[in-house]
C-alpha cells in the first residue's frame, strides 16, 4: 500500500516520485478509474488540477468530500487550470455572497 499517490503529468510526477509517491499519468479516458484505484490504495491522493475536468463530476465530488482517503487537488505544472477559489465557495455556503 502506497502512502501517497499522485495523478497527473509525468514531469510533476517525477518530483512527487522523489518524495516517495506512487505516480500515474492517466489519459482522459482513464482518469476516473485511476482516481478510484488510487483511493483504494493510499490514504492520500494528490490530483493535478489539469486532470480534474476528465474525471466524472460525481466521482470527483465524492472523492473530495470523503474524509478518507484524503484527496487534494494540486496546481498543474503550467497553471492552465486554476484551483477552485475556496474562500469564495465558503463565503457563498455561509450566505455571505450570492
Amino acid at each position: 500500500m502506497a502512502a501517497l499517490v499522485y495523478l497527473g503529468d509525468e514531469v510533476s510526477g517525477a518530483g512527487w516520485r522523489l518524495a516517495g509517491a506512487a505516480v500515474s499519468d492517466p489519459s482522459a479516458d482513464e482518469a476516473t478509474a485511476a482516481l478510484e484505484a488510487a483511493r483504494a490504495q493510499a490514504p492520500l491522493v494528490l490530483l493535478s488540477a489539469a486532470l480534474t475536468p476528465a474525471i466524472d463530476a460525481g466521482v470527483l465530488h465524492d472523492a473530495l468530500a470523503a474524509p478518507s482517503p484524503l484527496v487534494l487537488v494540486v496546481p498543474d505544472l503550467h497553471g492552465r487550470v486554476p484551483l477552485p477559489d475556496l474562500a469564495a465557495r465558503l463565503r457563498a455556503q455561509l450566505g455571505l455572497e450570492a
